[in-house]
């Protein structure tokens, strides 16, 4: 593909993304609009310097809540799991196709197979992205056992603590990379 039809194309996925949020419904936790912002926000981390994996942290996060948004509108159940399988669905095709953007690649040694050990070539993107989504699909029962044990709530409990894991984490990660 030439130059000028990959431009094309970007442009009209760009495009699309801007509609979604005019024929959306009533916005709820996971609107399209804040999840435009996450993905908005990963882009330009990488613009700003921020290591590959961290960003790969948060497109996880922003998959992640992606997908539980998503599995909330179709409101009759169809197939077993079918919420599990709508978040895995939009998980995978959110995070897939943005990893040849945030590639991180590197070893992992594991001393204890053959004689020498072994080394193998790990993405470590796809990791921090699961990480990510695991923040993100956890925060809610934490803030829950916060919840019962406390016996009230502090305003916006359940998106403090998500941001407070995805900061905690993705500071330890631009520190250890």
């Amino acid at each position: 593909m030439n130059f000028l039809g990959y431009k094309r194309i970007k442009f009209f996925s760009i495009s699309f993304l801007f509609l979604i949020p005019l024929f959306s419904g009533i916005a709820s936790a996971h609107c399209p609009l804040c999840v435009m912002g996450a993905g908005a926000a990963a882009a330009g981390a990488v613009w700003l310097g921020v290591s590959k994996i961290v960003v790969a942290l948060f497109i996880g996060a922003f998959a992640m809540s992606m997908g539980m948004w998503f599995s909330r509108i179709v409101k009759k159940k169809y197939i077993p799991f079918q919420k599990s399988l709508i978040i895995l669905l939009i998980f995978l095709t959110t995070v897939l196709p943005l990893l040849p953007l945030f590639r991180a690649v590197g070893p992992l040694y594991l001393s204890f197979i053959g004689e020498y050990g072994t080394t193998y070539a790990v993405n470590y993107s796809l990791y921090t992205s699961i990480l990510g989504g695991l923040f993100v699909f956890i925060a809610p029962s934490i803030s829950n056992k916060i919840s019962n044990s406390r016996g009230k709530t502090i305003p916006f409990q359940g998106v403090l603590i998500t941001f407070a894991m995805l900061i905690i984490g993705g500071v330890l990660l631009q520190i250890l990379a």
